[in-house]
């Protein structure tokens, strides 16, 4: 088992977070255009991308994980939380223009749009501390559905999920290109 102190812990995400804004970048997905063009249903570049990253990593999570080079964290489902999460990413989202990855990239680019949706993020989360515990004690609280996983609850192989999931996508992006729908093709 590989154990990394705080420092080195910091350092590691430092270093994630670097390269995960690097490759949003060259990606192209820090783009205020190809992230609409997905909401238009025009652009699916920003999809591709998203899906390559969960199946990549996801997989190799579970790999090291089978190695036992590292320990799976598998958080509570609290069904609360889940839906004012979403509720609130995908409006936010879809009025910035930008998901919290890719507007700190286009922030890192200098655009001032991204800027202030970075800004708001900030004040959103000073605004979740500072509710955390009247959260915790309601919406938090709603159903707790534990620490559940697809593998967990039917008992097949992790790596099914992720073979037919990558086999899905692979499929899906073959039809996405034969329509045209890559980098700005129109629906």
């Amino acid at each position: 088992m590989i154990e990394i102190e705080a420092p080195g812990r910091l350092l590691l995400g430092l270093v994630t977070g670097v390269l995960f804004g690097f490759f949003l970048q060259k990606g192209g997905v820090s783009k205020y255009a190809v992230i609409t063009g997905q909401f238009l249903l025009r652009d699916f570049t920003m999809m591709k991308m998203m899906m390559t990253a969960i199946i990549v990593g996801g997989a190799g999570a579970y790999a090291m994980h089978s190695m036992g080079w590292v320990n799976l964290t598998i958080k509570p489902m609290l069904m609360g939380g889940v839906i004012i999460g979403a509720l609130v990413f995908g409006v936010a989202m879809t009025v910035l223009g930008y998901c919290p990855g890719t507007a700190v990239a286009a922030c890192a680019e200098g655009r001032k749009d991204a800027l202030m949706g970075v800004l708001g993020m900030i004040a959103g989360a000073v605004v979740y501390a500072e509710m955390f515990p009247w959260l915790k004690s309601t919406v938090l609280a709603l159903p707790d559905e534990g620490k559940i996983t697809l593998p967990g609850v039917t008992g097949m192989p992790w790596w099914i999920y992720f073979a037919v999931l990558a086999a899905g996508a692979w499929l899906l992006f073959r039809w996405i290109g034969r329509k045209g729908y890559d980098h700005g093709g129109e629906a």
